[in-house]
């Protein structure tokens, strides 16, 4: 050691020991703090639980949703679907120029897969899993995860695309399986929960309430009679369960209403999400079983919701029904007595708010199946039976035009006589009997409520229209909301021309 050093140390050797002798007391201190959990400037408070007996209630509550979480949870699967797409390759890359560039683009790979997430709800403890058709369409392979991590491979039982219910299989015994509730008990305010794997996040558990029932807005599916719902749901969530407080699935989530998707659309979930009704699902996933196919009913009537205006001119006294337009020939409504102007509001005893709905409680029912309907028939009412038919595979949903709020009565038509001609041009039978839209003022209201030329007008307010003469009489008698019955391209369809008339769709039922 030099002498510099030692000299600094026999100066400084008290400051040096104090601050030793600080540093090891400050050590013990904080071993003392530590081992009896205390700290030299603060202490935790000690957890209080608040008591009383709304606080009582909130924690049965939790405990009862836990439980239904404990019990459902096992029969959800995570659904991931493998599709090969074909890849188009380019006609320069046989070129030999771009050869010199690119090499040679043949050992390329002409095939790539494409992956999708979604989910299931098993059924059945051999294997049954109810989901839906966009999940696994066009999938060439299937992997089914149960949330104890047990990876299986799916096999397709059978889709249905107009309702977007599909039915896939595993290879097990003793599965956990999820209850299937009665949809047709859910009431607008009832507590659901919805179970899925949304964005990948396996086995995610949402609550919300049921917000509207029987929703065939939004062009999701052929045939909608949707449950609305807050709980939230997300792209993966399809084909999950939504279940209500008694631990049943009561539906099969399907689509959300995205601000940059809208229905079924890819953007994020903003409070209003569409399940498809349980008692629709299990009646498609029991033909898919067992017939491997869907066998629906049919009714064979055009029908239409009503508006304000159609209520007023059928004397109907609110707009909950839906409006037979069309009756086919020979069909089970014509065989049944039902006519066109009718009015359905029951169907089976169950009140009947529009035509999605009476559409999805016809479909549901099996052909053959004898139906009682209630109606209103110039505003008495009339109760008929109807043996259903079975609904044509091809049969497609007729939208008829938006019919934005307009002014005036029938202005701005012009007609002309039904002749021979006319009438072979345009395919009509020879019991149609009207005269035709030949012209049409963009401008007038007939035109804004939908009213086409080429159509056929048969009567103005219920008289019938057999000439232009009788056209100009009746227009000119024509007051205020104005009802007509058109015939376009054979179909019957009822208009009204009314300033505040809103627009329903057709749908052939």
């Amino acid at each position: 050691m030099n002498p510099g050093s030692k000299r600094f140390l026999r100066e400084n050797s008290l400051g040096i020991s104090l601050t030793l002798i600080g540093l090891l007391l400050a050590a013990a201190v904080a071993v003392s703090y530590l081992s009896h959990g205390r700290y030299p400037h603060f202490a935790l408070a000690q957890a209080r639980p608040l008591n009383g007996p709304e606080i009582d209630a909130l924690r049965t509550l939790n405990k009862g949703f836990e439980q239904i979480s404990q019990a459902v949870t096992p029969a959800v699967v995570s659904i991931q679907s493998t599709q090969v797409v074909k890849v188009q390759m380019s006609p320069f890359f046989s070129d030999p120029f771009f050869r010199q560039f690119f090499g040679d683009q043949s050992q390329v790979p002409r095939e790539q897969r494409e992956h999708a997430l979604g989910s299931g709800v098993l059924v059945s403890p051999d294997g049954f899993i109810l989901t839906n058709n966009h999940v696994i369409r066009h999938a060439t392979s299937i992997k089914v995860m149960l949330s104890d991590t047990r990876t299986f491979t799916g096999k397709v039982v059978g889709a249905d695309p107009q309702t977007d219910v599909a039915v896939v299989r595993i290879e097990g015994k003793d599965l956990p399986t999820a209850s299937l509730g009665d949809s047709s008990t859910l009431h607008v305010g009832d507590i659901v929960m919805a179970f899925g794997n949304p964005f990948g996040l396996n086995f995610t558990v949402t609550r919300g309430a049921v917000s509207a029932l029987n929703r065939s807005e939004g062009g999701i599916e052929d045939i909608q009679n949707f449950i609305q719902t807050d709980a939230p749901i997300n792209p993966g969530n399809s084909g999950g369960a939504l279940v209500n407080v008694d631990g049943q699935v009561v539906g099969i989530n399907t689509a959300i209403l995205s601000g940059e998707g809208g229905p079924g659309g890819e953007g994020g979930f903003i409070g209003i999400g569409f399940a498809i009704p349980i008692n629709m699902a299990k009646h498609v996933m029991e033909d898919l079983i067992k017939n491997g196919k869907v066998a629906r009913g049919y009714l064979g009537a055009t029908v239409r919701s009503l508006d304000e205006g159609l209520a007023h001119a059928f004397d109907v006294p609110d707009t909950s029904g839906a409006l037979i337009e069309d009756v086919k020939p020979g069909g089970p409504a014509d065989k049944a007595g039902l006519k066109n102007g009718d009015v359905i509001r029951k169907y089976n005893g169950q009140t009947v708010t529009d035509s999605g709905q009476l559409i999805a409680l016809v479909t549901n029912t099996d052909p053959g199946t004898v139906v009682t309907v209630e109606v209103l028939r110039g505003g008495k009412p009339l109760t008929l039976k109807v043996t259903l038919g079975e609904r044509p595979s091809n049969l497609g949903i007729q939208a008829s035009a938006g019919q934005p709020p307009a002014q005036g009565t029938l202005r701005g038509i012009t007609v002309q006589n039904l002749t021979p001609g006319l009438r072979q041009q345009l395919g009509l039978p020879s019991e149609i009997q009207g005269v035709v839209v030949s012209n049409l003022d963009p401008t007038s209201s007939a035109a804004q409520e939908g009213l086409q030329q080429g159509d056929v007008i048969e009567s103005i307010n219920r008289q019938p229209v057999r000439s232009v003469a009788d056209f100009d009489r009746l227009a000119a008698q024509a007051k205020g909301d104005t009802l007509l019955r058109i015939n376009r391209q054979g179909n019957g369809i009822f208009i009204v021309i009314s300033p505040s008339a809103a627009g329903g769709g057709d749908n052939e039922q």
